[in-house]
């Protein structure tokens, strides 16, 4: 049996490439690698602080990339690790990693909400919920595998 790609999904995954090499580029030009950017973005995204495993799963990192971007940026004194409970740890801003991600991450957020600010209401529903309604499908189909 001959594959014959579908071209809807070429065109999505063209489309999803570009978007992860403009947002590789946006990082680099803020001076920041993929995975420092991602967690940082996490982290701002939920007011400051964030659990690790909240991390991972938001930022689709793995627990090990998670882990090494953050030594880097405690080294950096960006963030610092405090105890949620015995096995999990909260990763916080420092005060020179709250003025960081404001030249950074915040940046990011607030170029990605000029954009969805610029579009029609019906447009970002539209967009939004096409979407989750992709994720939801994959999901369940890579339950299936």
């Amino acid at each position: 049996m001959e594959y014959i790609p579908n071209e809807s999904m070429k065109r999505y995954n063209h489309l999803l490439g570009e978007l992860q090499a403009v947002y590789h580029d946006i990082s680099n030009k803020l001076g920041m690698s993929d995975s420092a950017s991602l967690v940082l973005y996490t982290i701002c995204n939920a007011g400051g602080k964030c659990p690790i495993h909240t991390i991972c799963k938001e930022s689709g990192l793995s627990k090990q990339t998670v882990n090494s971007a953050l030594r880097k940026l405690e080294q950096q004194q960006i963030v610092y690790l405090e105890a949620a409970d015995k096995r999990a740890k909260t990763v916080c801003l420092t005060e020179e990693g709250k003025a960081y991600s404001q030249k950074t991450a915040v940046r990011i957020i607030e170029i990605e909400n000029d954009i969805m600010h610029s579009w029609d209401k019906n447009d970002v529903e539209l967009y939004l919920g096409l979407t989750e309604k992709f994720l939801l499908d994959l999901k369940a189909k890579a339950d299936a595998l």
